[in-house]
């Protein structure tokens, strides 16, 4: 037993300075961009032993367990060259590798997120406008961002209250079943576009997983094509939060006036031991009384993502939003607005009428539910250090089912409820491919996107009209009320839409920035775009038809082809900081129906021509834009002379405007973010000569400011208390505006103004929206909320 005791003890001793002898070390870095910002989620390899990870938010990774000696570090980033460093490791200690990247702009790939930034609301350089790595000082294009850090910091709980801080938006436009609509240069534009692609919803948008909201402005067919996406005025692109390497999260809790009540949860997770598989769930459910007498509102939304670096060349993000809403319709308002026998004109104001600001005139029991399900999927391959594949599929699905309401003038003091009941279903499908080039030619660098696009639009229609009796809003009487029961007694009089229909887009395109000198850019774009209407079919008659064409007469199933250029130049007179740019972009919509001698129209389109300067400056603490653009449609349709059964397509419309936008940071702890959007939109070639000149109904007002000031004490034992004051004003625009009819929508003067502590830990908030209770109307009259006061409790972990 002694013998065999030394043995053992013997063995023990050697194992253990064997072990001593080999103690693993590390391998741990940081990887930056060029200016210096951390890079999150760079694919970063260790070539000897298979080994793979992502660096975190402030762009450190490390490798642990790594027996002594020399290794290979693999840096591989799309829109950057390959780099592979030598490091040799130490028994028992840390080596370090750190890298900066070698180009200028790699985030137009995939989403980086930059920590630690200057001016916290100024986040500029995105994936999306060019679809290639292009920073904005470079981007011949306007765009606007309004990202996570300055919407939570307002405890913005919605997309309109987002959109209030893009130049020109105005008062946002809420539809009867949930989703909102804005204005940009003088054009309906919704928030259509989901990271890139076309994510149709028509319904509630819950802003729980946004990451930033971007406003890309001017007709922009080129590269996002002319579906429901974009409109002539632009386009609203939502960006979704992305997984991150690390954990982390929160859960915050918003209660405040009409029994607000809103949960929401934000949790990231690496799933593996590498951290190359990331996910992150987004949630929120809300509940809101109307401040009107009766309405209400109830939503839940889910948002799952997930990413996975498969290789160091290969990555994969998988993007779902799932949400239900249930609630009323707000206040929709269609004015009466015909002369009075005896009149050659008249002129009334929605402040005026005498319409009860305060009442819906329905009932709690007319309500409307929708669904909205978005899959959006991409896979990125680097082919080279010149070429990437990007590879992309977006399905969106939105369905509403119930009753969706309108109040309808007839008189001067009377209207006429109607109420749309039944279910419709929209689908949009998605399909792009895209190759993304970095290379140089003669000494010139080149950057190009070449893409293929499908794009499937399926509708869904089974709903009934119904018109309810007349009703006096003045002298409403005591018992007065819309019941479901009564709308159910008076479906069998009403307009059934039983229906399907359908189109596919297909579409190629290609666009290259052409370095001329290091600070002098030329971007050349063309898209060729092939639009198949499949037609409608009646469930009922079982017959297909295009529908009803403009002027009544039914336009068959029909295919167009359209081409849409764009042109931008770029100097940056001081590099880095100062830029001038023009551009010249287009945009179509295509238009169905036949003229008088049977042939079909062409597709509508918009030109439009924009100059302007771009700065950054100050190590980023001033940031903004200016710019001047003239928009011109043509081929609008409108009713032949001759037959009004029939279209001419020689119509027209013109925006021209100025806006600009400014981001500020001038001492440590004051942001400021500031805007105005001038716009001169008039009608020319009009179906009635006496129109032309005049501003279209609903194209908002001609000038509007919006500016958010605040400020949080950087340092000291006040660190994270802070207040912020903001406002937005807009002056009188139209509803309905000819040459003999005009329905005014008063100017306005909303201001918003808070108080929050922010913690490492938590953070704690109070805002009082719409200080004043300013009456304020939409373009579609629907009155805005008083005074509103809200608070919030945010736990982080």
């Amino acid at each position: 037993m002694k013998y065999l005791y030394l043995l053992l003890t013997a063995c023990l001793l050697v194992a253990g300075i064997s072990t001593f002898a080999q103690k693993p070390g590390k391998i741990s870095g940081k990887v930056t961009l060029i200016d210096g910002q951390p890079y999150a989620s760079a694919s970063v390899s260790l070539l000897e032993t298979g080994k793979s990870t992502l660096t975190d938010e402030n762009g450190n990774y490390v490798f642990g367990n790594i027996a002594p000696g020399r290794y290979t570090v693999r840096f591989q980033l799309l829109g950057n060259p390959q780099k592979d460093l030598q490091v040799n490791v130490v028994q028992g200690e840390t080596a370090k590798q750190d890298y900066r990247l070698e180009r200028e702009n790699v985030q137009a790939l995939q989403e980086v997120t930059v920590a630690g930034a200057t001016n916290k609301f100024t986040q500029k350089e995105s994936v999306y406008i060019a679809r290639l790595p292009l920073k904005n000082l470079e981007n011949p294009q306007v765009y606007n961002s309004v990202p996570k850090a300055l919407f939570q910091e307002q405890m913005a709980v919605d997309l309109g209250s987002i959109s209030k801080n893009v130049p020109g938006a105005g008062i946002p436009m809420l539809a009867n079943q949930g989703r909102v609509t804005f204005r940009s240069r003088g054009f309906d534009t919704e928030p259509n576009a989901r990271n890139g692609v076309a994510g149709a919803a028509f319904s509630f948008i819950d802003p729980a997983n946004l990451e930033r909201i971007e406003a890309i402005k001017g007709p922009s067919a080129t590269l996002f094509g002319n579906s429901i996406a974009s409109s002539y005025g632009g386009l609203y692109n939502r960006v979704t939060k992305k997984p991150y390497n690390g954990f982390g999260g929160e859960v915050g809790y918003t209660t405040g006036s009409w029994n607000f009540n809103r949960l929401t949860v934000d949790v990231n997770t690496p799933i593996n031991e590498d951290r190359t598989a990331l996910f992150r769930l987004n949630g929120a459910t809300t509940w809101e009384h109307s401040f009107q007498d009766l309405g209400y509102t109830n939503s839940v939304n889910v948002a799952p993502s997930f990413s996975y670096q498969i290789t160091d060349r290969l990555s994969l993000l998988l993007d779902v939003e799932f949400g239900q809403a249930k609630g009323t319709s707000v206040v929709r308002l269609n004015p009466y607005v015909a002369v009075p026998a005896g009149q050659t004109s008249v002129e009334r104001s929605i402040a005026d009428i005498g319409f009860p600001y305060n009442k819906t005139f329905l009932s709690n029991d007319l309500t409307y539910k929708t669904q909205m399900m978005n899959i959006f999927g991409q896979i990125n391959y680097k082919i080279s250090d010149e070429w990437t594949s990007q590879t992309i599929l977006s399905r969106a699905r939105s369905s509403i089912s119930g009753d969706i309401t309108a109040l309808n003038g007839r008189t001067e003091t009377t209207i006429r409820p109607n109420v749309i009941v039944g279910y419709t279903q929209f689908i949009a499908t998605d399909l792009q491919q895209n190759f993304i080039g970095d290379f140089k030619i003669a000494g010139h660098r080149n950057r190009i996107v070449v893409g293929l696009d499908y794009y499937n639009n399926y509708n869904d229609f089974d709903r009934v009209t119904v018109n309810l009796p007349d009703v006096d809003f003045i002298n409403t009487p005591a018992s007065y009320r819309v019941s479901q029961f009564k709308v159910d007694s008076l479906t069998s009089r009403g307009t059934l839409r039983k229906e399907t229909n359908r189109d596919n887009t297909y579409a190629a395109y290609v666009s290259n920035v052409f370095n001329i000198t290091d600070q002098l850019t030329a971007m050349a774009s063309l898209r060729s775009n092939r639009y198949q209407y499949k037609g409608v079919y009646n469930i009922s008659t079982g017959l297909t038809s295009g529908g009803l064409g403009v002027g009544g007469i039914q336009a068959g199933p029909y295919n167009q082809t359209s081409f849409s250029p764009k042109f931008g130049l770029v100097y940056e007179v001081f590099k880095d900081h100062m830029s001038l740019f023009g551009n010249y972009m287009n945009g179509f919509f295509n238009k169905s129906g036949v003229a008088r001698d049977g042939s079909g129209f062409k597709a509508e389109h918009a030109n439009q021509l924009e100059f302007g300067m771009k700065a950054d400056i100050f190590e980023h603490k001033l940031v903004g834009t200016v710019s001047y653009y003239d928009i011109k449609v043509k081929n609008i349709l409108r009713p032949d002379p001759i037959d009004v059964n029939y279209s001419v397509q020689d119509g027209s419309q013109l925006s021209r405007g100025l806006e600009v936008e400014l981001t500020a940071n001038p001492v440590d702890g004051l942001n400021i973010v500031a805007g105005y959007a001038y716009n001169n939109s008039k009608v020319s070639d009009a179906s009635d000569l006496r129109n032309n000149g005049l501003r279209p109904g609903q194209s908002g007002p001609p000038n509007t400011v919006n500016f958010w000031v605040s400020y949080r004490f950087p340092q000291g034992k006040l660190k994270g208390l802070g207040a912020g004051f903001g406002g937005n004003t807009g002056d009188r625009s139209y509803y309905t505006n000819t040459y003999n009819t005009k329905f005014i929508i008063p100017s306005y003067q909303i201001f918003d103004t808070s108080v929050f502590y922010d913690h490492a830990k938590f953070r704690v908030g109070f805002k009082v929206d719409n200080l004043t209770s300013e009456k304020a109307w939409s373009v579609r009259l629907t009155p805005q909320a008083p005074a509103r006061f809200t608070g919030n409790f945010i736990l982080k972990f």
